[in-house]
């Protein structure tokens, strides 16, 4: 008998995203609130006499480039990994769609690797490591809506996941994030609170107020994108954006029929596409099983 971990690796998608500062290092301070989407990657470990991975999509690279590789890197270089594992993801979550999918491939490596060969590391050790990765990993390990403000990787826990329907679309082209936020222009000082907006009106008011301000740098560039988030509002959204610096596209729907309806229509169109529940909750655990 062999033992084999599974786990599932969720998506996140960005409800408003101010850029408040272009820092001399390259980098940007943000204000964005994140947000889980059902959509996923499926992990499966086990035991095997040297370190392996395997990607469903042949095209995603499995050497140190890959924040897998990196995050079994740090492991062994920090918590003291000796033992061995091949993984196995299955990839459904799109790469370069705005979705968060490496990082959260990062995390779900860190938490299922501690479990797995037990290295007893606590959260806020699996946090500090992940914030070593990438600035948005924190939100994958703790697996909780938050507003994350920096570089996006401070983040104070707001219950902000939608009591609506979210219908996530990947247009099937790639918008690169470093351009995005090239091109953008910083805002320091944003009209409307994020948290605020987030927590105290009704989705319906959102599109008046909440923005991801990587699209006027995005759109012009990848007018497919611009034209899913008006395909969005025309299907009934009640709010819609791109996530991140795109190019995955969402719409909101508080009508169940609604929110089918354009998941149906735009997979129709031949789009990769996910239906979110109200109020989803990603399930994180790591589950062993038997072979």
């Amino acid at each position: 008998m062999t033992d084999l971990w599974v786990s599932n690796s969720y998506a996140k998608i960005n409800l408003g995203l101010n850029v408040l500062e272009r820092l001399s290092t390259g980098y940007h301070t943000i204000e964005t609130g994140f947000c889980f989407i059902e959509w996923n990657d499926r992990f499966e470990v086990r035991p095997s006499g040297n370190m392996q991975l395997i990607m469903s999509d042949e095209k995603i690279p499995v050497d140190d480039s890959n924040l897998i590789v990196k995050a079994v890197q740090l492991l062994q270089k920090e918590a003291g990994l000796k033992d061995e594992f091949q993984i196995r993801v299955e990839k459904n979550i799109p790469a370069g769609a705005g979705l968060g999918g490496g990082s959260s491939n990062a995390a779900t490596t860190l938490r299922m690797i501690n479990k797995i060969a037990n290295l007893g590391l606590l959260e806020d050790d699996l946090l500090r490591l992940g914030k070593k990765l990438g600035a948005d990993v924190p939100i994958f390990i703790k697996g909780k809506t938050g507003i994350g403000t920096g570089l996006g990787d401070n983040i104070e826990e707001v219950d902000i996941q939608p009591d609506a329907y979210i219908v996530t679309v990947f247009p099937n082209v790639f918008s690169s994030t470093p351009e995005a936020y090239q091109f953008c222009e910083p805002n320091p000082e944003p009209e409307f609170s994020l948290k605020g907006v987030l927590l105290e009106e009704e989705i319906d008011e959102w599109q008046y107020l909440l923005q991801n301000e990587l699209e006027p740098a995005v759109f012009p560039r990848l007018e497919l994108v611009g034209n899913l988030k008006d395909q969005f509002y025309d299907f009934g959204a009640n709010y819609a954006s791109m996530s991140g610096g795109g190019s995955s596209v969402f719409g909101i729907f508080e009508q169940d029929f609604v929110a089918i309806d354009a998941y149906e229509s735009f997979h129709s169109l031949g789009f990769s596409a996910n239906l979110t529940k109200p109020m989803f909750k990603p399930d994180l655990r790591v589950y062993r099983k038997e072979i």
